[in-house]
């Protein structure tokens, strides 16, 4: 069962002291390979009888939209959109999140309130202030910070579609090389969130192996997790 924590004020209205389900956060800067760990976790949950969902951050029914607009047109302060974010998170840990512990699921989130944090105070913004409005977080079962360095992240991304103007920190840095902003601010990114990870106690995972080892490490210790839930019986086919 999933402990009731939280890092500091409570969701109001739930009183439960456990829920049966778990909380496991997958955590990483752009190109670790999170969106892929979380399909094969998913799959492989699935696949032996547990009942498992996929989160994510921005991905509310409330706040996703208007955050992809404010993004797209920078229309808002770096206060104004962390808040935008908290909305998010709180919109998804009322309707999702919570929900699915409570009828014993497996809730894998890619992402969680660290990368909110890390990104925050790499643009300037207060650490407390930043930590207090995301205080009402479930304290996660597990969370894995999966961590690369420069080196290894920058053929995924090239790969993947390129530098991204908000994952390249153009928003703040004011360079104008793709490249030079994107290696400045994902080093400074990669910089602050070792320090928050380490903070909130995570597990950190080498992501610059190949996906495969990256998979069997997590489930391995998933799997430790759910020792005490039990799967539904799968059918015979």
């Amino acid at each position: 069962m999933t402990e009731v924590k939280h890092y500091g004020y409570g969701i109001p209205g739930l009183r439960r002291r456990t829920l049966p389900g778990r909380l496991i956060v997958v955590e990483g800067t752009d190109g670790v390979g999170r969106s892929t760990q979380i399909a094969l976790l998913l799959e492989w949950l699935e696949a032996n009888g547990y009942a498992a969902v996929r989160s994510g951050l921005a991905r509310s029914s409330l706040a996703s939209r208007g955050i992809r607009r404010a993004k797209q047109g920078h229309t808002m302060g770096d206060l104004t959109l962390n808040l935008f974010y908290a909305t998010d998170f709180a919109d998804r840990v009322e309707k999702e999140l919570v929900p699915a512990l409570r009828a014993g699921m497996v809730c894998l989130t890619d992402r969680y309130i660290y990368s909110v944090i890390a990104r925050a105070v790499v643009r300037g913004v207060d650490e407390e202030w930043v930590k207090t409005i995301f205080s009402f977080a479930l304290v996660p079962d597990a969370v894995f910070y999966l961590r690369a360095e420069i080196e290894d992240l920058l053929p995924r991304v090239i790969n993947s579609g390129g530098f991204d103007y908000w994952e390249s920190g153009m928003d703040f840095l004011r360079l104008d090389d793709p490249y030079q902003a994107w290696t400045e601010y994902q080093t400074r990114l990669i910089s602050q969130m070792d320090a928050v990870m380490a903070e909130y106690d995570s597990t950190t995972v080498d992501a610059s192996r190949p996906v495969h080892d990256v998979f069997i490490d997590l489930r391995s210790r998933i799997a430790e997790l759910l020792v005490d839930m039990r799967p539904a019986r799968l059918g015979k086919r």
